[in-house]
């Protein structure tokens, strides 16, 4: 055996040798059983003191007691195609491009996944759920048989005269409607629906077995000024930093600072492309972030500014 092999099995030998020391019982599933109780108790503790709050969900039914004008504007638009989901574009139609970044559309290369046509999916085939109203089954025949060029008359007409409506109660008195045609009815017959709580169920009809796709009344209730009143009072708005806020002013996902942070500054703030230009310059952040040890001069950031050092300031003060 040579000198320097012996050497490597004496130094080995050294470093894992019996420890002569002081010892004392230590019993780790003890100290584990209790670590996880403590954990446990605290976070009970906590859930109970600074659980997140209990916020009742919005519905339609609420949103026509409670701003009935503000129903029948929205449901107006909703039926004469000038509400935002009605010139949104895809995946809800093709009325618009939708967000894109430089050559890249986004929204229309992805296609339309869940077509919605605001005026027969928020007002005509709800209404038609109604059997026992012969008046309003004549209003809908009525509509329905007019042309394209009269239906836009009549949504116009309702839409210029909902501008004065005003309210008693959970009634609602449109002024000078006359105009309106069948539309009148249609809007009033819509309302009663929607208070009564049948809008929200007419919503939510599919195919499918359990009726869980909220999209249509939450769509219908972001066309009008529930949504976002609600969302102004309890600080979510994107220009009050609402995607790291919750509800109640409690404590929300603050590590999210970072992506809320681009949408109040320009160009973001005020371009129409906020959400993909956002995502790509996120995206574009995470990626160099990724790729720091391999870009040369960040890399050695570290070592031009020694930060360690003071961190680990006992460990070097040898000289090490």
């Amino acid at each position: 055996m040579s000198a320097a092999t012996r050497q490597r099995r004496r130094a080995h030998e050294d470093r894992y040798a019996t420890w002569t020391g002081a010892t004392r019982p230590y019993d780790l599933v003890k100290e584990a059983v209790v670590a996880i109780g403590a954990m446990a108790l605290l976070a009970t503790l906590l859930t109970i003191v600074f659980s997140s709050p209990d916020e009742r969900p919005s519905t339609v039914a609420q949103w026509a007691r409670t701003q009935p004008v503000d129903f029948v504007a929205t449901a107006s638009a909703e039926l004469g195609g000038t509400s935002d989901t009605a010139g949104y574009g895809p995946p809800y139609n093709h009325a618009a491009t939708g967000q894109v970044i430089g050559p890249i559309q986004l929204q229309k290369w992805a296609g339309v996944s869940h077509p919605i046509d605001t005026a027969r999916d928020f007002v005509i085939d709800p209404l038609q759920t109604i059997t026992n109203d012969p008046a309003l089954n004549a209003a809908l025949a009525a509509y329905e048989a007019a042309s394209p060029k009269q239906q836009a008359a009549w949504n116009a007409a309702y839409a210029h005269a909902v501008e004065r409506a005003t309210a008693h109660g959970t009634t609602v008195t449109v002024p000078d409607a006359g105009a309106a045609g069948p539309v009148a009815p249609m809007m009033a017959s819509l309302l009663s629906l929607a208070q009564s709580g049948g809008l929200d169920g007419a919503l939510l009809t599919s195919r499918n077995f359990y009726q869980t796709d909220y999209t249509k009344p939450l769509l219908f209730m972001a066309d009008g000024s529930l949504l976002s009143d609600r969302a102004e009072a309890q600080h979510l708005l994107g220009d009050q930093w609402g995607m790291m806020n919750e509800t109640g002013s409690y404590p929300g996902q603050v590590w999210l600072w970072l992506y809320t942070f681009w949408y109040q500054i320009e160009p973001f703030r005020s371009s129409e492309n906020a959400d993909a230009l956002v995502w790509a310059l996120m995206a574009l952040l995470s990626l160099a972030f990724i790729c720091i040890p391999f870009i040369p001069g960040v890399r050695d950031i570290p070592r031009r500014i020694p930060l360690y050092r003071l961190i680990w300031r006992e460990h070097y003060r040898g000289g090490a």
